[in-house]
This record gives structure tokens, sequence and C-alpha cells, in this order.
């Protein structure tokens, strides 16, 4: 049986300052107002509990084939208190190929042990809507507002939000290329079949001192990658919650899924002439 306040992976966790919850220095949260990039505060499809931040573009001229989408599910309580980390993530982790789109976790409930980011196979019964849905609903409403390289279109989710990461990249139909999954439990009951990792893209990182064990990310990887997926499984020190170089590890796990989404794909060997 988890402690309230420990299992992070599915209610909310109780720590009421933002900068503690990230484990972050203040200095690194903080953004001059003429560097920041512009931000725009959405509703999907004008439904209230489907808030999102639209980060960016920075100015210049727009990629020729559109710009890569990082879709983030924050971890916690999944607030819109997270968009000052989520827009230092757009300057300091991604190129200016890059737009952002940070979605608020929907308040079902009052509930601290509510799940913050439910889905399909894990739901709330109070929810209207699937953390899937909105995914997806986010994208397509982008998708009018940019043009966007459907290539290149990842989830971000740690703790709270990593569950909700591998449903929507696990999906049989999804937008959703790659995933990157930080410091979270891999439950496959909970998530659509494996099988439908065949091509996509995982980057999983995890702290061996984190309380949530080093089984759940090595069976994510292990079965991800059985399933024809590409997968990598990075570590780092300090426990549950982002340490050290933060951006950098960031900076790492999404240039990693690029070049997994850039590898030429593989031509089926001709098998001669067809014959009637």
């Amino acid at each position: 049986m988890c402690q309230k306040r420990r299992c992070a992976w599915a209610p909310v966790l109780a720590i009421p300052v933002l900068l503690v919850r990230l484990g972050l220095p203040q200095t690194n949260l903080t953004l001059a107002q003429d560097t920041e990039p512009p931000v725009q505060d959405l509703r999907a499809n004008g439904q209230k509990q489907m808030r999102y931040f639209l980060i960016g573009p920075a100015k210049g001229e727009p990629p020729k084939p559109g710009y890569r989408l990082l879709l983030v599910l924050p971890g916690g309580d999944g607030s819109a208190e997270f968009r000052p980390f989520v827009t230092n993530i757009l300057q300091n982790a991604l190129s200016e190929k890059y737009l952002v789109a940070q979605l608020v976790a929907p308040k079902w409930r009052e509930d601290e042990n509510r799940t913050v980011w439910p889905t399909e196979k894990n739901p709330d019964a109070k929810m209207a809507f699937t953390s899937e849905k909105f995914v997806n609903v986010v994208v397509e409403q982008v998708k009018t507002k940019q043009k966007i390289d459907v290539r290149h279109v990842y989830a971000l989710g740690w703790s709270s939000g990593g569950p909700a990461a591998y449903a929507a990249a696990l999906r049989e139909k999804t937008p959703i290329t790659g995933a990157f999954v930080a410091m979270s439990v891999f439950k496959p009951e909970q998530l659509p079949p494996a099988k439908n990792a065949k091509g996509r893209a995982f980057y999983i990182l995890h702290s061996p001192q984190d309380f949530i064990a080093m089984r759940f990310p090595q069976q994510a990887k292990d079965m991800l990658a059985k399933a024809g997926a590409n997968v990598t499984l990075v570590t780092y020190e300090g426990g549950h919650g982002w340490h050290g170089d933060v951006f950098g590890m960031i900076r790492s796990g999404i240039e990693w899924l690029d070049e997994q989404t850039e590898k030429p794909r593989q031509e089926p060997k001709s098998r001669g002439p067809e014959r009637d």
C-alpha cells in the first residue's frame, strides 16, 4: 500500500511550492520579460477543461517542413503553475524548430489522491474525456494555427504525467511519434497493447534513488523494445524530481527522439517482377 505523499504517479504530490516540487533553484525559473516567447492561454475545442498553453514560436522564418511539437504533461498536480518551467524548456532545451503545448490537468475532483491524468484504461468516474483525447484534440487545434511537422510530435510526461504520456504514445492511431517519460511507473495493464509501439520512439529517464523502483522503467524498456520500438533508458542521480542539469537532460532526450524519427525507413526488399 503506497503512502499518500509518495505515490507521485497517481495522486497529487502534496508539495505547495513549485520550486521545491521541481527540485530547481529559483534562478532557473526566472525569465526576463523581453526574452520570453509568445504564450497563448487556450481552450481546445472551446472546452473549459481542455486548457493548454501554446508556447512559441520565436521570431523568424518557420521551418519548411513545419514546426516540431512537444506536448508536455507535467507531474505533480499538472497545474498551470508549471508554465514558467515549461517555457524555460522551450528556451533552454529545444531548437527554434519547436513549439510547445503544455496541457493543464483537468481537476475532476478535489480528492488529494485523485489520478491527475486519467486515461482510457485508468479512468476517473467524473472525467468528461481521457488524457489521450485531450492530447489528440490539442494536436489538431495546433495544426490549425501553425504548420506542424507530423514526423516530430512528442509527448513529455514526468511523475504523474508519465503514464498518460505512455498511453497517448501507445494508442493504435495517435499523432504522437515519440515519448519522453521521466520518473514514472509503467503498468502495462493500464496501457494500450505494447504491439502498437512498433516504429515509435521512447526515451525513458529515471533515477536509481527514486522511490519509484527501477523495475518500472526497466520493464518499459524491455517490453517496448521487444514490440519493435526504439527505446533507451537513461539514469541520473538525485532521486525523484528534476535534479542536476535539468534542461541539458531534456535537450538530450529530445535530440535522441529526433534522431530516431529521422532515421531512414528500411525499404522492403524487392521480390522481383510481379507475375500474373
